[in-house]
């Protein structure tokens, strides 16, 4: 584990996505909220902000950090059928928080797939990325548009 004590505590945020492609009568039935397992929006923020805080028990060499928020939000593009998952962690502490923002995003979209998996075993999750980060010595970091 790299050693952050002489790093200065700052706040630090960073954003991730991931999109799930599905089948158009699937991101109906999320929309609808008609679902055998609940609410699929509701669980899939829940696990993104449970995973966010359990990061370093799932990667082994992550610091843990004192997490001050989580968000975790969705939009569902009916015409590509893709929901898409963003998730933002923030901190006031010695590293970042990409890892707690990515983890959260991936957890998010596992849990939408498990959740639909009895009417659309094709889901396909795409695109996991850090789309934005600041705080720290490096400062602001952005993914280019594409």
């Amino acid at each position: 584990m790299v050693d952050v004590s002489p790093k200065s505590e700052t706040a630090r945020e960073a954003v991730a996505r991931v999109a799930l492609k599905m089948r158009p009568a699937t991101l109906a039935a999320i929309r609808a909220g008609g679902l055998a397992k609940g609410d699929v929006l509701g669980v899939a923020r829940t696990a993104g902000i449970m995973a966010a805080k359990r990061t370093p028990d799932l990667i082994p060499l992550c610091h843990p950090l004192r997490i001050t928020g989580v968000t975790v939000s969705f939009t569902l593009d009916d015409k590509r059928s893709i929901l898409t998952i963003e998730t933002c962690v923030r901190t006031v502490d010695k590293t970042g928080v990409e890892m707690e923002a990515l983890t959260a995003a991936a957890v998010a979209g596992l849990t939408v797939y498990d959740m639909v998996k009895a009417i659309d075993r094709g889901v396909v999750m795409t695109g996991l990325c850090l789309v934005e980060k600041s705080g720290g010595k490096s400062g602001v970091w952005r993914r280019k548009k594409a």
